[in-house]
């Protein structure tokens, strides 16, 4: 197959694995691959569809691969590289007329490239972007102001830092004259009402030059930016500026069809320029006070004069956002809290805002799953809809003391609207709707996504009209109700969970189990999402539901999500809807061993899902939840039949390499081969071969699980493989693939943890400390990082504390003598010693007997003053902190269960990798000897002053604490 065959044929859904398998290979064998991807983007005799393709890929490769550090991926060649620099902008200017996505990929492409590059390894980036600005040819001008807004954007989110500013400033050095006569040259011609040639390229450029304006003032106004405010904001007395006379710009040419849902360029630019009006309302008010309200009536213009086609939405959801944030400032409060400026608002653009539209409907009822994730997203994260946004501006209201009159208003405004739904249900159901979005809106004070509504309005009794005017609605006997209103009695449940009691919530659970069986695709999941969040309540750190609650309930839930999941034709339909699947998760989580006497069916159903899914994989986020629901539910007494029912899809997946299910797989058989109390089974030993395998550490969304699978061999069969040669097979995994690597080193050492309680001392001195200790002080010579020397200190601690016979201290520090003579010295003083107070409150407890060891143990230690004090001060520190560990080992796994709850902000999942938390493994603790650390760590030190010279002339501190205190003075303390 050719390039573009392939290309062609990862556009298929039958044919998208094994396509996208052969560019895999493609990528990282075929010399040039890059370039021949751009030279059949720019190939006019290829399909448009293998061109757009081709301009994709490229654009993911780059992404991936041109900081091939950043992911751990095989490097582009350098060459390759340069030549690339050399084609992209003259590969942008040769698509100045064809399709624009594919000037968007290559755009974007270039836009990656310079995040890693620019300025100091292009600098010839921007004279050649500079070179092709002219108000000659706009079709170029458009390509070339893409790049450059692809370059820019990224600045609009990035932390500030010297290397940022130093960026941004020889940016404005060559760019921002050109910039400025492109500007005015364009506004000019668009705004002087005569005939405007090649007017859309025109329209776009004035666009983009808008865009690239809102980039280039994001972090901090430059002072040329500064001085021509008047020229674009206007002034009082003269110009009214560039951004007013655009807002009222709309000339008939570019009108389109109002059918569309694209917005149109007039749309675009309007839109841009409330960005821009909300970023100067928010960071540099100052310089724009005397013109807020000039603009705040220009933009209530501009709503009363929109439409409500969906391509001018983002455009008013914009300007709704623009009088929310200055609402918010305080500073014109007294022109907000005006009765009749309330009124207006209410009657012009919070009300009118509110009723669903034709397309939404349309939406609820072919698209229901994007229905539903546009539905989640607007109301957890803002914005994005007419209605949302208004919701917002109610809010913005509310936070300068205006709620009261607020509420008074918008209560009309509900009382009218459930007047007109009494009067005709079936036809006026939408006026319920939007009576229960504004009831939503007001009694909304303060919300978060992993909760739901937080802080509601004292002025709203939210149980009462739920009581009066949606609790009906739930009534699965009523077929008069209208699905939507359904979904919104549902909904209004899930945003308002945490105003219910427990007791309110537990009679509502069976109404909502009876929707799961709803022929209503949104209705049945809502009900889903609503059953999941409320069993993920908690009350303080406990989860409000337990398996008592759900007893009853547990099966027919079980059996109806099932049934949905099951009903899909294809195994892409089956991973569709992860709302249903995350349901299954909670309720198989919530009922625990509860569910142990039925879980054979339970488990039967998740076999045949993944059976199905897995021809196919098409929706990773499905897949990860549903993989989560495994490992809660056996134990030693089940551990057979879990193993015979996984068997057949666990080696399917192994055997055809399925990348998306390894990792997932892996963490489970890890699971399992853990339940397992004595000597690894044999069935598991063939596992060994894929865990040696070089090629099964390439891939590094599989590191996590195969070192979590390699731990638990070594726990239980490490002498086995000790003698078939296995470990040095490690060694080298760790030596050469985990410790060199900044985004993998932590799994070395955890490995190497493992090592060094499960191998023999001697073997370990004389075999693999000089390899191990070899590698870790490379890594410290080429690339030391934080994380990296954190995880070492953490070792080195961590070996010492075990209480392993010939293991001691003395054996470590010999190790690393044995590398280079005197290094032990400034491997403990400069990188392991400063690592102790960084301790994580989990690790705290073995450092603290490990260093207690060192003190009171090593020779080395007991003869350098220089080490041991300092050691000695970080010790007493640290073992004040630890007296807590207890609790923040509670703190610590519950912030890694609930770390994934929280809903996905975009469409689906789409990490490489998930832990699946309810299985995490059980932490290997070294100094489980010790009950009590404070106890021990006194007494150890006690002995040793008492019994060696050496210490105790070490404990006479120069400025004495209260441990040297104590223990010069042979107190107990």
């Amino acid at each position: 197959m050719s390039l573009s065959d392939v290309l062609l044929a990862s556009l298929s859904p039958s044919t998208l694995y094994h396509a996208e398998k052969t560019l895999s290979t493609l990528s990282t064998t075929r010399p040039q691959f890059l370039t021949s991807l751009l030279e059949l983007v720019l190939d006019q005799s290829q399909q448009i569809q293998a061109r757009q393709a081709a301009a994709v890929y490229f654009k993911n490769i780059i992404k991936r691969r041109w900081d091939s550090e950043m992911y751990d991926e095989t490097p582009i060649d350098q060459k390759e590289k340069n030549v690339l620099k050399e084609q992209l902008v003259p590969a942008m200017v040769a698509l100045s007329t064809h399709r624009k996505l594919l000037r968007t990929q290559i755009a974007d492409a270039v836009g990656l490239i310079a995040a890693v590059d620019f300025p100091r390894l292009w600098p010839g980036l921007l004279p050649q972007l500079v070179s092709y600005l002219t108000p000659a040819d706009y079709a170029v001008n458009v390509c070339i102001l893409e790049i450059a807004h692809s370059i820019f954007a990224r600045w609009r989110s990035q932390t500030r830092s010297d290397d940022l500013y130093r960026a941004i400033n020889y940016t404005l050095e060559s760019f921002q004259d050109p910039f400025f006569a492109v500007f005015d040259a364009t506004a000019t011609a668009l705004l002087s009402g005569q005939t405007v040639p090649n007017l859309s390229a025109v329209a776009q450029t004035q666009s983009l030059l808008m865009q690239i304006y809102l980039d280039l003032t994001f972090q901090d106004i430059p002072p040329e930016f500064e001085d021509s405010i008047p020229n674009f904001f206007g002034t009082d007395e003269g110009d009214e500026g560039y951004f007013i006379k655009f807002l009222r710009w709309d000339p008939p040419a570019l009108c389109g069809n109002e059918e569309d849902p694209t917005p149109t360029e007039p749309t675009i630019i309007k839109t841009v320029i409330l960005e821009i009006c909300e970023l100067f309302e928010t960071m540099y008010n100052e310089l724009i006070s005397d013109r807020v309200l000039a603009f705040l009536r220009a933009v209530w213009e501009l709503i009363g004069t929109s439409s409500l086609a969906v391509r001018e939405d983002a455009m008013v959801t914009q300007a709704i956002k623009f009088i929310s944030i200055t609402a918010k400032t305080g500073i014109h409060k007294a022109f907000f809290a005006d009765e009749g400026t309330l009124q207006g608002l209410a009657q012009r653009i919070i009300v009118p805002s509110m009723p669903l539209r034709e397309h939404e409907v349309g939406q609820f009822e072919n698209d229901p799953l994007e229905y539903i994730r546009r539905d989640l997203s607007l109301s957890t994260e803002g914005g994005g809809s007419r209605r949302h946004t208004a919701s917002e501006l109610i809010r913005a209201l509310f936070s300068i003391g205006l709620d009261a009159p607020v509420t008074r208003i918008i209560e009309q405004y509900i009382s009218i609207a459930l007047q007109e739904y009494s009067a005709n249900p079936s036809e006026n159901w939408k006026s319920k709707d939007t009576a229960i979005y504004l009831l939503t809106a007001i009694a909304t004070q303060a919300s978060t996504n992993h909760h739901g509504v937080t802080t509601t309005n004292a002025l709203i009794d939210i149980v009462k009209f739920f009581s009066e005017n949606i609790a009906q609605d739930l009534d699965i006997e009523r077929p008069d109700v209208h699905p939507i209103l359904r979904v919104d009695a549902i909904r209004f449940i899930y945003t308002f969970r945490y105003q219910l009691t427990k007791e309110q919530l537990v009679p509502v659970l069976p109404l909502l189990v009876h929707h799961l069986g709803s022929s209503n695709y949104v209705c049945y999941t809502y009900a889903a999402i609503t059953i999941e969040r409320i069993l993920f309540m908690k009350s303080g750190r406990t989860p409000m539901f337990n398996y008592n609650d759900i007893q009853a309930l547990t099966d027919t839930i079980l059996r109806a999500l099932f049934v949905r999941i099951l009903d899909g034709d294809t195994p892409e339909k089956v991973a569709e809807n992860e709302y249903l699947m995350k349901c299954v998760m909670r309720v198989t989580i919530t009922a625990s061993s509860s569910l142990v006497p039925t879980y054979p069916n339970t488990l039967s159903r998740l076999v045949e899902i993944l059976g199905i899914v897995i021809e196919n994989p098409s929706n990773p986020y499905f897949n990860y939840i549903h993989l989560r629901a495994y490992p809660l539910c056996y134990d030693e007494s089940s551990i057979t039949h879990f193993e015979a029912a996984l068997s057949g899809p666990i080696s399917s997946i192994l055997q055809q390499d399925i990348t998306e299910f390894i990792p997932y797989i892996l963490q489970i058989l890890a699971q399992m081969l853990e339940v397992h109390s004595a000597t690894v089974p044999d069935a598991y030993q063939s596992l060994l071969g894929i865990l040696m395998a070089p090629t099964s550490w390439v891939h590094r969304a599989n590191v996590p699980a195969l070192v979590r699978l390699l731990n638990a061999f070594l726990s239980k069969d490490a002498v086995r493989m000790e003698a078939e040669g296995h470990i040095k097979t490690v060694v080298a995994i760790i030596q050469s693939r985990l410790i060199p690597s900044k985004l993998d080193d932590q799994y070395g050492f955890e490995l190497l943890q493992t090592i060094v309680r499960t191998i023999s001392p001697k073997t370990l001195k004389d075999v693999y400390f000089p390899a191990i200790l070899n590698a870790v002080f490379m890594r410290l010579q080429t690339s030391k990082t934080d994380k990296f020397t954190y995880s070492l200190a953490h070792w080195i601690f961590y070996a010492t504390a075990l209480p392993i016979d010939g293991l001691g201290p003395n054996t470590i520090i010999e190790a690393v003598e044995s590398i280079q003579t005197g290094i032990w010295d400034a491997l403990f003083g400069n990188i392991i010693l400063p690592e102790v107070s960084k301790m994580r409150p989990l690790d705290r407890k073995a450092v603290a007997v490990g260093l207690t060891r060192l003190l009171t143990e090593s020779h080395m230690m007991l003869s350098n003053a220089s080490l041991w004090q300092p050691a000695f001060l970080a010790l007493e520190q640290l073992v004040s902190k630890a007296d807590a560990v207890a609790q923040d080992q509670v703190d610590e796994s519950e912030a890694i269960s609930t770390a994934v709850d929280y809903e996905e902000p975009k469409a689906g999942y789409q990490a490489s990798w998930g832990r699946l938390t309810a299985s995490l493994p059980k932490r290997y603790d070294p100094a489980d000897y010790v009950l009590n650390l404070s106890a021990y760590v006194k007494q150890t030190l006690f002995r040793a002053v008492a019994a060696d010279t050496r210490a105790r002339a070490l404990v006479a501190l120069p400025s004495p604490t209260p441990w040297s205190r104590a223990l010069q003075a042979g107190e107990a303390f």
